[in-house]
């Protein structure tokens, strides 16, 4: 098995001095793919996604990307090295424009960025129609759409999202799953923890369910929602 173009491999570690989080827990994305990180509250899942991105004391494991070793990289290191990274929360400026945060997020290029910025548009339509506006007017679900064409705007290998849907309607969710899955077809690799594991787990290539910072199931999306103990467990039965 060759390894996946993406890999936090047996991760243990957790913040500063305090406690582990994560126990031996190995969460991977292949290119082009959708991997969802679910499991309860609680569980370690966005701190097994900011392990991946350099946010937290990896103490032992490490994570490689596209078979380099970028365990010691710092987060604006793995930016550079092809890694997006959306948070869940303060992911946008909010007293700039749309198109000031989408130029914002190409700040590590110096290459021209127009056509980028017309294929976030073509993306996401509604904000070529807010361009001028300032982000902080804009719903819950344009302000997430907003935070991922930024994230876009360095052309990332990887692109990691932590509860994109947190906090929007039903059909907003819906829609931004489209537009993941519409980012995967063009070759970038997804990886996103996320709440809503029944929809999240329907266009996943790979599902990760932790326990306590601890691998609990790993398989197809598809193979995870047919899992009986994972249904009644994870999924509400």
């Amino acid at each position: 098995m060759s390894e996946p173009f993406l890999i936090g491999r047996d991760m243990t570690g957790g913040y500063g001095k305090g406690p582990d989080i994560l126990h031996n827990c190995t969460i991977g994305v292949d290119k082009g793919e959708i991997a969802v990180i679910v499991g309860p509250n609680g569980a370690g899942k966005s701190t097994a996604m900011k392990a991946v991105f350099g946010m937290l004391d990896v103490r032992q494991g490490g994570v490689f990307l596209n078979g380099k070793d970028i365990t010691k990289l710092s987060p604006q290191a793995r930016v550079r090295e092809g890694m997006g990274f959306v948070p869940q929360t303060s992911n946008i400026f909010t007293s700039m424009t749309v198109e000031e945060n989408l130029e914002m997020g190409a700040f590590i290029r110096t290459d021209d960025i127009k056509d980028t910025m017309e294929q976030v548009y073509t993306l996401f339509p509604i904000l070529r129609d807010k361009r001028n506006q300032a982000a902080g007017e804009l719903s819950g679900g344009q302000r997430q759409q907003v935070a991922v064409g930024r994230a876009l705007m360095t052309k990332p290998t990887v692109l990691m999202l932590d509860e994109p849907t947190a906090g929007v309607s039903p059909i907003v969710m819906d829609e931004l799953f489209d537009r993941i899955i519409e980012v995967a077809r063009t070759g970038i690799s997804i990886l996103m923890v996320e709440q809503n594991a029944r929809q999240a787990l329907e266009i996943a290539d790979k599902g990760y369910v932790l326990v306590q910072g601890a691998n609990a199931f790993t398989g197809t999306g598809k193979d995870l929602l047919a899992d009986p103990e994972v249904r009644k467990s994870f999924l509400g039965g």
